[in-house]
């Protein structure tokens, strides 16, 4: 987090230096745009989940989630990791709280609308589960102390949690 700084962001950006100070004038102010800039970006990349409407079986939802989630951890491994520092953040500042979780409720709300209309009896529950389960075997595989699962034990992981909800 002490990298993240208005000079840091127009060096990398290639922007003239004082660029990111005149859009986000403050360091809250940087910190939630980058955090709106990662929400974005990960929306982009959930898109095809709900794309001509959310899959509808089982097995076609955990071949997608397991895919993404291994962009998550391979290609777009960064921006995960940009996610947690700000997540951390999130805990001591609670102008970037509001956002953090506004953030996240735009996920779990998608993740309602995937098993509503894969048959869930509880959608809302089950739609924070299923965040949860990812969330927690995203940071085991980045920050804890278990190993990069494979595309194969994500949807094996995916498959029982979901069967488990779905029957």
């Amino acid at each position: 987090m002490r990298g993240l700084t208005h000079r840091a962001v127009d060096e990398a950006a290639g922007l003239p230096p004082g660029s990111t100070s005149n859009l986000a004038r403050t360091r809250a102010a940087l910190l939630e745009l980058t955090l709106d800039h990662l929400t974005e970006q990960e929306e982009a990349l959930f898109a095809p989940l709900l794309a001509g409407g959310p899959p509808a079986d089982v097995d076609t939802l955990v071949d997608l989630m397991a895919h993404l989630a291994h962009l998550q951890l391979t290609v777009g491994r960064e921006r995960t990791i940009a996610r947690y520092e700000l997540a951390l953040e999130a805990t001591r500042r609670p102008e970037l709280r509001r956002i953090y979780d506004r953030s996240g409720r735009r996920f779990r709300e998608a993740a309602v609308t995937v098993l509503s209309a894969a048959g869930s009896t509880d959608p809302v529950r089950h739609g924070h589960r299923l965040v949860a389960f990812a969330e927690g075997v995203l940071f085991d595989a980045i920050a804890g102390a278990g190993t990069e699962p494979t595309p194969e034990d994500l949807r094996l992981g995916l498959r029982e949690l979901l069967r488990g909800m779905l029957g």
